[in-house]
């Protein structure tokens, strides 16, 4: 992440925060609250999903998002999506159909179904000055009635192949929610994430584990076994928090029912040299 940028990270991950904190405060459910929280991240070029997301190797953009319900497992996931600002609220409004993941066209076609605000696709390019060279947005959240929900947005990695589908849109890969255990979202090296089914199996470890133990255990055996870069966030059912990461910056944005206020990270190293712990 380049200096430069930094104070545009925090006020977009604060930002972010305070719109899925402003759902649950007026009793808002989870899955409101991480599609809320993620909307902002797209909108904000310092982050690679939505305005400002990656270019793949044809020069275009094609974004993935999904969102995942706690209490009723429902997914809702698009892939190779062009031309939609905020592809999080597509996603979401696929939660409540059979099917759990539209790609390319399939996927646009719903979201124009739906009145999602379509546009032309190079708007979503953003100018290289503005632009992060960050991956995958997440968030996941945990409403006053016990539910939880996660939700992703990425643009993918700069000159990847046309119709390249990552962890984003995979569940079990790059997110996870389910009530009694937590919820999770990761980003990082979408490949290497999805080949060690990585959420899946911090999911398994939030029983016996703190949260930011549980993502380090499963991004240091990610490392060992297929290489690669990643990190995540994740809360257990009863509001436990915790992030990791093994990359030089992953920007995170927390705060719990009752807390003085949020707290705003670049990296696991700053939030120790101020003397807090999120979990």
């Amino acid at each position: 992440m380049p200096s430069e940028q930094e104070e545009a990270a925090r006020d977009g991950c604060l930002e972010a925060l305070q719109a899925g904190r402003a759902v649950l405060e007026a009793g808002g459910n989870a899955v409101d609250a991480v599609e809320a929280a993620v909307r902002v991240l797209e909108d904000r070029p310092v982050f690679n999903a939505g305005y400002g997301s990656a270019q793949n190797a044809d020069g275009g953009v094609e974004t993935q998002a999904s969102v995942m319900d706690g209490q009723t497992l429902d997914v809702g996931a698009v892939a190779a999506l062009v031309g939609v600002r905020n592809p999080v609220t597509v996603a979401a409004h696929l939660l409540r159909e059979e099917a759990i993941l539209l790609v390319g066209d399939g996927a646009h076609r719903f979201a124009r179904d739906i009145g999602a605000e379509l546009c032309d696709p190079d708007e979503l390019i953003a100018p290289d000055v503005a632009k992060q060279t960050s991956d995958t947005v997440g968030c996941v959240a945990l409403d006053i009635r016990g539910h939880v929900a996660a939700a992703v947005s990425t643009g993918g990695l700069d000159g990847q192949w046309v119709g390249r589908v990552g962890d984003s849109p995979q569940p079990g890969c790059g997110y996870y929610a389910e009530d009694q255990v937590g919820a999770v979202a990761l980003t990082g090296e979408g490949e290497r994430i999805a080949r060690l089914r990585s959420a899946g199996r911090i999911m398994d470890r939030l029983s016996r584990n703190t949260p930011a133990e549980a993502i380090e255990a499963v991004i240091r055996e990610m490392a060992a076994r297929v290489g690669g870069e990643a990190g995540g966030i994740a809360l257990t059912a009863d509001g436990q928090m915790g992030w990791w990461h093994n990359s030089p910056h992953m920007p995170v944005a927390f705060q719990a029912a009752g807390a003085d206020g949020p707290q705003v990270y670049l990296t696991r190293h700053e939030e120790g040299a101020h003397g807090t712990t999120s979990h």
